[in-house]
């Protein structure tokens, strides 16, 4: 498949852009700061994620998108998804691309339990907003989308067995490795179980 990634040079996204690479897909990075890339046989588009122009110009031509974009206003309140998913979501309707892999975060439907969740979400009340607003515009297109809802995002070594869920977060663990997030959101792109599913990982 001809993809094309948003948030390429972050830290899921250079984990998938690999993968997508070694899986035999043609992958094209769309990226403020190419020179960030780590991996090899990759097509570059320098570009802002804010430039609905430039955002559409790029996504015509691929079978996919890929969003791992994230946000540089830490916990503070934040538009910047929200804007970067108005620009992306236009761009594909613009080009006709109907397929969606969307990497969120665990909490953005409020769905982290007990106490602790209660307290995690509210420490990441602005960037979750931020997601949830963002997604609300995807939705109100016509595509196939995939959420993935990672619980805390850590960069320790691939876990095979991380564990996934369609309704809450999975019980067990309260974080995954960044490259394990990856590895999901490239099996789901071509697996139908997913198509229109938000699903959370741990592990």
């Amino acid at each position: 498949m001809k993809l094309i990634v948003f948030g390429a040079t972050g830290g899921v996204g250079q984990h998938f852009v690999r993968l997508a690479v070694e899986a035999g897909h043609d992958v094209t990075a769309f990226a403020r700061t190419p020179e960030k890339l780590q991996t090899q046989g990759v097509n570059i588009i320098q570009g802002n994620a804010f430039d609905a122009k430039a955002v559409a110009d790029a996504i015509v031509g691929h079978d996919a998108v890929i969003s791992c974009v994230g946000s540089s206003t830490g916990m503070k309140r934040s538009h910047e998804l929200e804007q970067m998913g108005h620009a992306i979501a236009d761009g594909m309707e613009k080009a006709g691309v109907k397929r969606l892999v969307y990497c969120a975060s665990a909490g953005v439907e409020k769905e982290i339990p007990g106490i602790m969740g209660k307290m995690m979400m509210a420490m990441l009340a602005n960037p979750l907003a931020d997601h949830r607003n963002a997604l609300n515009y995807y939705k109100t297109k016509d595509i196939v989308y995939t959420i993935a809802r990672p619980m805390g995002l850590k960069d320790t070594p691939f876990n095979p067995n991380y564990m996934e869920a369609f309704e809450g977060v999975p019980k067990g663990s309260n974080s995954i490795p960044r490259e394990s997030v990856a590895h999901f959101m490239l099996k789901a792109l071509t697996d139908s179980k997913y198509e229109n599913a938000s699903v959370g990982l741990a592990g």
